[in-house]
């Protein structure tokens, strides 16, 4: 609590950090009038005091105010509905909670007394979740503030019970839920508001074409997490059309602009409208202002698009894995047949050989290659291994010219070709592009947008932005389910330049845990796997030219992965093992 205008009897309470809920006064009046105080709600504050004037952004601020009755009495504030985010399209709060709004920072102004923190207490909003599941520590100080900052933003936003696009909308999409849903099973042994928002989006899909794909994956991220198929055979026959196959044209890509979205195409995949590409998220073609053009840098839309078709590959992939976890032999092998035929039609497609990178639709049409139409398919497994280096490259040129959404394929695709260094320098840059100004900027919520320039009606409360809480554990310390149900691991680290870290990673079998230290001649990797798993360990080559290594004392044989930065050290089973290698 700190008085911030003795003149106007103005205090600021600080709550630490940003959450959905509503706030509880408890104050004194006397006893032979009637007294009124204002009370400011804010998620920002400009010198010293509350923003009230966030111009096109969604950074929430409410005034209120409180008539006092005589003697000591507890308030409650009803909150007021915001007129968007309570619409049809809306995801209600129950009558039993009521409206709540996300906020930090309270002013109490007009109370000319003393006030204890005692006196104010704010009731937050969240889905059940247990804070200490997940933990994550290294040496890096920034990466650390990172972690924790995405860690609270999958609990902060899950007010609503579902996955939802932050405070501006209060609606479900695809690949809001998508992120979120990775970020959830990273920080929570928690997999029922995953399944809850994929169901639902089954049933009341969005209209971007590559976030209808995104439905196949976070049906096959459930079940790859969890190890129960019961919700996919609910689901099989709902998540068909979503592949999206019946858009394919005779060159065999599809397309969402030459015709084929009749309208029997679009009640199997229950739309009331067409579908459009988007590829990120503000781009401009969608009215984006300032003379910025967006997030998409600079994508080229044609009838036939890189990232869409990438998108459509991702997805008969998974179908095929969906299909084979049903015992749809015969589909499965379909799908299966389906994307090795759409892997050699898309690198015909778009990879340009003089450029050695791919453009953004077809030579007919386009040269432009933007970063989008490259790291999709890396992070896909799309780009044939020849090829993986150049187009590595071209990547790296581009830097983060793609949204914090953008951002997650992104960094998939930069671990996906095992460039690790890069990885932790992406997660731990400064500039206004980066998780680093979030935390600048003072919010302890992640943002929709990396700054307010690149999306001036962006809210402080987007799970979206919240990435590296699944980055962090699955890219680089590379932990990942293999089998459905963590029945197998793969840890493969890519701790760029990381010479400490420790994390603990919940899964539905028990905690995974993993301690990093690197010496100058000596490194030291102690992982722990919980009951009834097993694991595929891979360790990063050390910098050191000759080296042997130890298992719990023991001397081990190691084989060096062919043409990667990694050394196999076997297949464990569950328990504790210290690597050393020197």
């Amino acid at each position: 609590v700190q008085p911030v205008a003795s003149a106007e009897q103005v205090q600021l309470i600080d709550f630490g950090k940003d959450a959905f809920g509503r706030l509880q006064l408890t104050l004194r009046a006397a006893d032979a009038v009637t007294d009124s105080v204002v009370v400011h709600l804010g998620e920002c504050v400009e010198n010293g005091r509350i923003l009230r004037n966030p111009g096109e952004s969604t950074i929430r601020y409410q005034r209120y105010v409180l008539k006092l009755m005589p003697g000591v009495q507890t308030y409650t504030l009803q909150i007021r509905p915001d007129v968007r985010n309570t619409g049809p399209a809306a995801i209600p709060m129950p009558d039993y909670i009521g409206q709540v709004v996300p906020f930090r920072y309270v002013e109490l102004e007009g109370y000319g007394q003393p006030l204890q923190i005692t006196q104010l207490m704010r009731e937050s909003v969240h889905y059940p979740f247990q804070a200490d599941a997940a933990r994550f520590v290294c040496d890096n100080e920034l990466l650390n503030q990172i972690w924790d900052l995405c860690n609270y933003s999958i609990k902060a936003t899950s007010f609503a019970g579902i996955y939802v696009d932050g405070d501006r909308e209060r609606i479900p999409y695809e690949a809001d839920a998508l992120i979120n849903q990775l970020c959830h099973y990273s920080v929570d042994r928690e997999y029922s508001m995953a399944r809850r928002s994929w169901e639902y989006l089954l049933k009341s899909p969005t209209w971007p074409t590559e976030w209808i794909l995104q439905g196949i994956l976070m049906a096959w991220y459930d079940y790859l997490y969890t190890g129960d198929n019961r919700a996919l055979q609910v689901a099989y026959t709902d998540l068909k059309p979503r592949l999206l196959l019946a858009l394919r044209e005779d060159n065999g890509l599809i397309s969402t602009t030459t015709g084929l979205q009749t309208p029997e195409f679009l009640t199997s995949i229950r739309m009331n409208r067409s579908i459009n590409d988007i590829v990120d998220w503000p781009h401009s073609n969608f009215g984006q202002t300032g003379g910025l053009m967006g997030e998409s840098d600079h994508f080229v839309f044609t009838d036939y698009n890189a990232v869409t078709n990438a998108f459509h590959y991702e997805a008969l992939k998974r179908m095929s894995e969906i299909a084979a976890a049903l015992e749809f032999d015969d589909e499965a092998f379909f799908y299966q047949q389906e994307a090795a035929g759409f892997k050699q039609c898309f690198n015909q497609a778009f990879f340009r050989e003089p450029d050695r990178c791919y453009a953004d639709g077809l030579a007919v049409d386009t040269d432009h290659a933007a970063l989008h139409s490259n790291m999709f398919p890396l992070a896909f497994a799309l780009v044939p291994e020849h090829h993986q280096g150049d187009v590595m490259d071209f990547v790296r040129s581009r830097g983060m010219a793609c949204s914090v959404y953008g951002s997650q394929f992104l960094l998939d695709a930069v671990y996906e070709a095992g460039d690790g260094a890069y990885g932790y320098e992406l997660l731990t840059k400064t500039d206004d592009r980066s998780w680093a100004n979030m935390l600048h900027a003072g919010s302890t919520i992640t943002l929709e947008a990396w700054d307010n320039k690149y999306k001036p009606n962006q809210d402080w409360n987007h799970a979206w932005g919240a990435a590296p809480a699944n980055l962090i554990p699955r890219r680089l310390m590379g932990i990942e389910p293999v089998t459905p149900g963590f029945a197998s691991v793969s840890i493969r680290p890519q701790p760029g330049d990381l010479k400490f870290a420790e994390i603990e990673v919940p899964t539905i079998r028990g905690t995974i845990r993993m301690k990093m230290e690197r010496h100058p001649k000596r490194e030291i990797w102690t992982i722990t796997l919980p009951a009834n798993m097993t694991g595929d360990i891979f360790l990063p080559i050390p910098n050191f030219n000759t080296y042997k290594a130890i298992c719990n004392g023991k001397p081990l044989e190691t084989a060096q992965m062919q043409g990667k930065q990694w050394i196999s050290v076997g297949k464990t089973g569950s328990g504790t093992y210290q690597y050393v290698i020197e």
